[in-house]
């Protein structure tokens, strides 16, 4: 029956691993044999729906399928033309394709993504999109990966100003040359003394300590006597807008200085939406669209954020208790319990620790199964701090190691330990959890302006303003 409901009236053809998936989907829900028809004009129906549907049906493509027939919580969003019989038919249908209107699936829209486990994709600036990488990445790269990411981090940033629509070029040509801002590249500088320029690029010092700015061509020194810095902090790595004078001295005398403009994420989605940044299948807008009135629906889902969670501070536990006792009680209790370290006052400062940091992780085990809802239905995601084991100044810093936290790894079935930085998907929205001391190293790092200009809510001023981040 299987491939005669696909061939017949769909034209489409089920590969083996395809055939098998869609009968253990059938098998699982224990749906009747009267009901399998309806059940697969469904399911094809839906798949059809999708982007670019092939007639020879992948396996990947029938998952989401599935799954967005999962995320249905009415049969008339599935298909009001479709005649599915009785109320109890429907039932049937609906607890065999996943439609249960108290089963939001958020479990499978889940995901805790370590960044060891990223395909850590490559921007190509030919190309313009990014692509899969030639060798799997590593921790510990060439020499010439600190160059390589630095310009490939330009690049991207590049390529997002250039899509601004103020950096957009007229598409007639002459049509309105001068509505339009124009970066300029370090190299084309020479020779042009005494004229403006819009300059993107990070900010950097030269040999000689002074401020420059590098782009993927060179890079020009830079005078910041009468600057004007727009909103936010710049400090030396940041990437910037710069417009200024060039100088018979061959500098720029910075009149202002801001940060490039954001992009809103639909628009990126709209070119990149295609590629798999994470590793766990890429969401086409259509089904985005479809998880947006999901997660409208379910509001009162969700996460809860804890950092520096001292487990050898006498009040810690105490305090996490009267938590997991207030959220047991409630009327609703969170979905996912988010701990970031330092788990230590005193951070891992080397062997004698081992026995401080077991003990730590297991009363917190012991104080999160005091309470069975919790331990039952919450995930519990740990996030390593920058003074953990085996804590080091290179980012991403792996999970916290097994020896510390197997009573909690064998006593919580949806406990997670991930790297610093992790991301969490749920449905359309992505979650990058870091923990880090950000503000300080961005404070010893700050680039210095006149002190008449150290107002740092002035936006940046422009021969023509840019549009503010989104």
């Amino acid at each position: 029956m299987l491939p005669k409901v696909f061939s017949t009236k769909y034209s489409l053809t089920l590969p083996t691993q395809t055939l098998l998936y869609i009968e253990n989907v059938m098998q699982e829900h224990d749906i009747g044999e009267e009901e399998w028809q309806a059940g697969l004009d469904l399911l094809a129906k839906e798949y059809l729906k999708g982007e670019d549907p092939s007639p020879l049906v992948p396996l990947d493509a029938l998952k989401r399928a599935y799954e967005s027939l999962q995320l249905k919580t009415d049969f008339e969003d599935v298909d009001p033309s479709y005649d599915y019989g009785s109320q109890s038919h429907t039932h049937g249908l609906a607890r065999g394709m996943g439609h249960d209107p108290l089963d939001t699936h958020v479990d499978s829209h889940f995901h805790i993504v370590d960044a060891f486990d990223m395909p850590g994709m490559r921007f190509d600036p030919i190309r313009g999109t990014f692509v899969s990488p030639q060798h799997k990445p590593a921790i510990a790269g060439p020499p010439s990966a600190r160059a390589a990411f630095l310009r490939e981090r330009w690049s991207v940033i590049r390529q997002l100003v250039l899509r601004n629509e103020n950096f957009t070029p007229p598409v007639i040509g002459g049509h309105d040359r001068g509505e339009y801002l124009k970066l300029t590249s370090t190299r084309n500088l020479l020779g042009r003394q005494g004229q403006l320029f819009l300059l993107f690029g990070m900010l950097s010092r030269n040999p000689e300590g002074r401020l420059c700015l590098e782009d993927g061509e060179g890079l020009v020194t830079l005078d910041m006597e009468d600057a004007i810095p727009g909103e936010g902090l710049f400090t030396e790595g940041c990437m910037v807008l710069i417009e200024g004078e060039y100088t018979v001295d061959e500098t720029i005398r910075v009149l202002a200085m801001g940060h490039p403009p954001s992009e809103k994420r639909e628009a990126a989605k709209a070119i990149y939406g295609h590629i798999d940044f994470l590793g766990i299948g890429a969401a086409s807008i259509k089904e985005e669209t479809k998880f947006k009135s999901i997660v409208e629906a379910n509001e009162d889902i969700s996460f809860v954020i804890l950092s520096d969670l001292w487990l050898d501070h006498p009040k810690t536990l105490p305090n996490l208790r009267k938590v997991f006792a207030g959220y047991s009680q409630a009327e609703f209790r969170p979905y996912a319990f988010v701990f970031c370290g330092d788990y230590s006052t005193k951070g891992w400062t080397g062997a004698d620790d081992i026995e401080t940091y077991a003990a730590g992780f297991k009363a917190l085990g012991a104080a999160i199964l005091d309470y069975p809802l919790l331990a039952t239905h919450c995930q519990f995601i740990f996030v390593p701090g920058p003074n953990d084991p085996w804590a080091s100044t290179t980012l991403p810093r792996p999970a916290i190691p097994e020896t510390f936290t197997r009573y909690i790894r064998e006593k919580l079935p949806k406990a997670t330990f991930t790297s610093n930085p992790a991301r969490i998907q749920y449905f359309n929205q992505e979650i990058v959890i870091f923990r880090e001391n950000l503000m300080g190293r961005m404070l010893r790092n700050l680039v210095s302006v006149k002190d008449e200009a150290g107002d740092m809510k002035r936006f940046v001023r422009f021969s023509r303003p840019l549009p503010e981040p989104v």
